[in-house]
């Protein structure tokens, strides 16, 4: 019995963009890669929908933007609150051992 084949993304992509310009035939491309049609016309089918996304996502990157933004504040309110406290301790320790 064969094991299934693994791809790449990189080998998937350049396949799927073999398909979306059109100067080979799906058969042809399947000839090429030994690939089944099948499969080529559902990267393509893949890669076209992602590709809509990138052009139309403009909204879920400045959502992106602005949860690492928060992320970043929030990160920077618990470093200052760590610092507080690690010279709190320090304090106490040197107050300590005079």
């Amino acid at each position: 019995m064969k094991s299934r084949r693994h791809f790449t993304p990189e080998f998937k992509a350049r396949v799927a963009l073999e398909a979306i310009r059109g100067e080979r035939t799906l058969a042809e491309l399947a000839v090429v890669h030994q690939l089944h049609p099948n499969l080529i016309m559902a990267w393509r089918r893949r890669a076209t929908e992602k590709m809509i996304d990138i052009f139309s996502s403009k909204i879920g990157a400045n959502k992106a933007d602005a949860a690492a933004k928060a992320e970043i504040a929030k990160l920077h309110t618990k470093i200052g609150q760590l610092v507080v406290e690690r010279d709190a301790l320090a304090n106490a320790c040197h107050g300590r051992n005079r």
